[in-house]
């Protein structure tokens, strides 16, 4: 799919055509913008808040082109450095957007032209600003936090309730095995969920201080904090599906929302994906669980991605409004009535009640490490724990192993780790 999207990029670009529709040759028509995103499965809920801007705006017309996750990044940065792409890009977060801010592909935000920028706090803009020079260079879409899902109808069927504590976790998955019941849908083949899945259960045994001894070079991956939380996830082995290693992200989603397991490691993301496929699957979210009773029980939290200006659209002042209308409190209350995503815009309203609960869950959180802080460069930590949690619950490794070998890989770039 990928060589063939980008032959026909090429190809397009090459004669001054269209490439998924969207025109690369010739001067672009004032009034008319096109969007790039990933996400596919919005488009009828992107259709409805263009339709709320257009009623400000009739004079501006907006095309929406949805492409594969796998190839969005490769797609877009070949259209990019041709000169060419969309007037407004759906951009992910962290490192995923600043290697287009540091091309020069992205519209740096100026404050004084986009005022509505101060309705985001300052960790929200953190995640879509280049680190060089501090500078937004995209607006946040949603935040997303990593916890536990379970199926209500079967906690409450079987008597059990959800696990606040590490042993509690421990002795439901026990009681749920015992009546045929897949107790934890994950599995380890899909290394983006082997990523959330440890991060899900190592958050509360790391506290949040561990994150800022660890950014101020008084910690690595290799502290005794780190590789307790790590070797505590070798103990979820016997409850998770059968074969585990080889269970991909469709297939624990398809057990978790056809009832045969009762919990789903996972991000807040999934709320409105599990609710399409399955309306009427009967299911909370709630925090991990904490090492011990009385002790804080932690959600992992980040920030997904963010609205972009192309440095180079013909129609910089129309996509200006429309970015500045992705800033609005009306744009984020739509955005988590339609979406079921939780915008960072601040006083949003968010009707819907387990959104609600996952909100109040973020006022007890640890950012979500790898994605927040080690996606910059090469090897990045998402890449080096991913595949160092895949060895550990295989067997092939211990979390020794994989605490030193996950520190090792990011001191070849963080100052702070090299002389640990």
């Amino acid at each position: 799919m990928r060589r063939t999207m980008l032959a026909a990029m090429a190809a397009a670009m090459a004669s001054g055509g269209l490439a998924c529709g969207v025109p690369f040759g010739g001067a672009a028509r004032a009034g008319d913008l096109t969007f790039w995103t990933w996400r596919q499965e919005d488009r009828s809920q992107y259709a409805q808040l263009f339709a709320d801007f257009n009623k400000l705006h009739p004079e501006v017309k907006i095309k929406y082109e949805a492409f594969e996750p796998q190839s969005y990044g490769t797609v877009l940065s070949t259209a990019l450095a041709a000169g060419k792409g969309p007037d407004v890009i759906h951009v992910r977060a962290y490192g995923g957007l600043e290697q287009f801010s540091r091309a020069g592909y992205l519209l740096p935000l100026d404050p004084t032209a986009i005022p509505e920028l101060g309705n985001f706090d300052g960790t929200a803009l953190a995640s879509v600003s280049q680190r060089s020079d501090g500078r937004p260079y995209a607006v946040p879409f949603a935040s997303q936090t990593l916890g536990l899902f379970y199926n209500t109808e079967i906690f409450q069927r079987l008597g059990l309730k959800p696990p606040t504590t590490w042993d509690e976790l421990i002795q439901t998955g026990k009681a749920l095995k015992e009546k045929n019941v897949v107790p934890l849908a994950n599995g380890m083949a899909t290394a983006f969920m082997v990523e959330i899945f440890a991060s899900v259960f190592t958050g509360s045994y790391l506290g949040s201080d561990f994150v800022q001894d660890m950014l101020a070079g008084r910690a690595t991956f290799s502290d005794p904090r780190y590789v307790a939380a790590l070797g505590k996830l070798t103990e979820l082995r016997d409850l998770l599906p059968p074969g585990f290693m080889g269970v991909d992200y469709a297939t624990m989603q398809q057990l978790f929302l056809s009832g045969r397991a009762a919990m789903f490691a996972g991000g807040s993301f999934e709320i409105a994906n599990f609710r399409r496929q399955n309306p009427g699957l009967k299911m909370d979210f709630v925090a991990p669980p904490a090492p011990a009773a009385g002790q804080s029980q932690l959600v992992s939290v980040f920030y997904d991605g963010g609205y972009a200006i192309n440095a180079k659209t013909a129609n910089q002042a129309d996509a200006v409004k429309l970015v500045r209308y992705m800033s609005t409190k009306a744009f984020g209350d739509r955005f988590s009535a339609l979406l079921g995503n939780i915008s960072p815009i601040r006083d949003v309203q968010i009707e819907d009640a387990l959104l609600a609960k996952v909100a109040r869950l973020n006022q007890q959180s640890l950012p979500y490490i790898m994605a927040v802080h080690f996606r910059y460069q090469d090897p990045t930590g998402s890449t080096l724990l991913q595949g160092g949690v895949q060895r550990l619950m295989g067997g092939q490794a211990t979390a020794a192993q994989v605490g030193d070998e996950i520190t090792k890989g990011i001191a070849t770039y963080f100052v702070p780790f090299q002389n640990r």
